[in-house]
């Protein structure tokens, strides 16, 4: 009896450990009413070009619960918009973290991807999109899209060009000793 002594302590509290944790988690649904109604907000004023509004908006709706993944990606469809695709893709990876199978997530990942020249890594997130969509869905199609489109475009190397000083070119002073 006494040999088996910790083995059984060590195992009732690795159970007790385990069933107590399930407990105090809420599920990942359960986003909290005030988040939602931010979230809403923040919609309404998106759709009205009220972009810094409506960001601010989604920023106060995480403030309320971090765990709302449609406010990262809100975020980052305005952050696309402005024209910053590094805060996107950040945003969106905020968002894939609490839910790695988001299809709107990954497809806005893709594009944002796209906007900074990472075509690649787009196309990883489209044949990752194909697998969790076993059927044809929006996301593909709208991310397959964006990918055509960044293969049609030129590439171009940007080369950084110093001009180089001349004499002369400075503009002559006037200095009295």
């Amino acid at each position: 009896m006494m040999r088996f002594s910790p083995a059984v302590v060590a195992l009732s509290l690795v159970f007790a450990t385990v069933s107590s944790a399930g407990f105090g988690q809420s599920a990942d649904i359960d986003i909290k009413q005030r988040s939602v109604e931010y979230m809403q907000l923040g919609e309404a004023a998106q759709k009205r070009d009220e972009l810094d509004l409506a960001a601010d908006l989604y920023e106060t709706s995480l403030a309320v619960d971090p765990r709302n993944g449609s406010a990262f990606i809100a975020l980052a469809q305005i952050a696309r918009v402005q024209g910053l695709p590094g805060k996107a893709i950040r945003l969106y990876r905020e968002a894939l973290i609490l839910d790695p199978n988001n299809l709107d997530a990954l497809a806005g990942q893709g594009e944002a991807l796209i906007q900074r020249g990472a075509t690649e890594k787009a196309r990883v997130n489209l044949s990752r999109i194909e697998t969790l969509c076993r059927s044809r869905c929006a996301q593909t199609d709208q991310l397959a899209s964006a990918i055509k489109l960044a293969d049609k475009k030129p590439v171009l190397s940007a080369e950084a060009v110093t001009p180089k000083p001349q004499i002369g070119d400075e503009e002559p002073t006037t200095e009295t000793p």
